[in-house]
Order: structure tokens, then sequence, then C-alpha cells
């Protein structure tokens, strides 16, 4: 089982959200603490990013935020953090959260948590990184994303051997029991050449 130091959560800005996400976003942020991971997340008090730094930080846990200057309003950068890192833009943001978490988790969100998670994993099939990643299917929020990645690997844009990079749980501690023994595939040569 791997021991993960920091896991980083993306998920939505937006308040304007069925509560259910809310207190599946603040179970979220208590679980890292319980199991004794720290968070690393987009900086802002906002949306579920709020909720569940709020979750860790009500429980003792460290969290981290990383927001670029031009989202430090906008998103309203969160104030109580363990440490709240203030950079240039989003490819430093993203960077910057991948480089100091050990795992990915998105929990429901929008076009930024999408493009986030689909980084972190593509990072993964390429090579570069080998950290888990994962989806929190609450209230099968991600289904259709699941059915639709397993519909690219039937048709050949995903490899088989690379269908399993992003698991998705509707459970979390399941989905961090996952995460801690996913082995991720050791490709060499991945790319067809003519």
């Amino acid at each position: 089982m791997k021991r993960f130091r920091r896991v980083a959560v993306y998920c939505a800005s937006s308040s304007d959200i069925d509560p259910i996400y809310v207190d599946a976003a603040r179970a979220f942020g208590s679980l890292l603490v319980e199991r004794g991971y720290g968070l690393v997340f987009g900086g802002g008090r906002v949306g579920l990013m709020g909720q569940v730094a709020d979750a860790v930080i009500s429980a003792g846990g460290e969290a981290i935020g990383v927001i670029p200057h031009k989202l430090r309003d906008l998103e309203v950068a969160h104030q109580g953090l363990s440490e709240l890192l203030v950079v240039d833009s989003m490819h430093a943001r993203k960077t910057v959260m991948a480089s100091m978490s050990d795992a990915f988790v998105a929990l429901p969100g929008g076009f930024g948590t999408l493009d986030e998670i689909f980084e972190v994993t593509t990072w993964n099939q390429l090579g570069y990184h080998s950290k888990p990643a994962g989806l929190l299917n609450v209230n099968g929020y991600f289904d259709a994303l699941a059915t639709f990645i397993t519909h690219a690997a039937d048709q050949g844009f995903v490899r088989p051997v690379h269908r399993d990079l992003l698991l998705v749980d509707a459970d979390p501690r399941k989905l961090l029991d996952r995460l801690e023994v996913h082995e991720l595939p050791d490709i060499k040569k991945w790319i067809d050449r003519p």
C-alpha cells in the first residue's frame, strides 16, 4: 500500500449546486485528515474548493492552496490555509499542484476540474509521473464520463492498458483504498510508429 503525504483535489468553484455535493466535499476533506493526508487544492474559499479546505482545517489537517494572481480575487483566495501559494498562471498552478501531490482526486466540477484531472492522467499515460488519479463519483455525477472513457477505449482511442488510469468510485474510502494500491502500467512503447 502506498503512503500518500498529500492528495490534490480538483473540484467546483461554484456554490450554486445541490447540497449533496457540498456534504460530499466536506466529508472528503475530513477523510483526508483521518487518513493522515494533506490537501493540495486550487486555493479558493468558494464552492466545493472552499468546503474541502474548510473541512481539512476544521479537522486539524494541512491545507495548501495554489492560486494564480488573476484568480486570487475571482475565486476569493482562502486566508485560513497552512500555506497559500500565488503563481503567475494556470499552467504554473497545475505544475505546482502536481509536484506537491502524491495522488489526485476530482470531485464534481466543470471544465476546469475536468482539465486538471485529465492533464495529470495524461501525464501518467506519457510517463511524466506515476501518481494515481481518480474521480469521486458523487450522486452519479461522473457516470456519463466513465461511459465515455469506456467508449473511447472500445473505439481504439484509449488503449486497453490505459483504460483504468483514471479510477472511478462513488465511495470515498474505497476510492482512496484503490488509489493506495493502484499499480500504473509501465509502458515502454505505446505509440504506433509507421
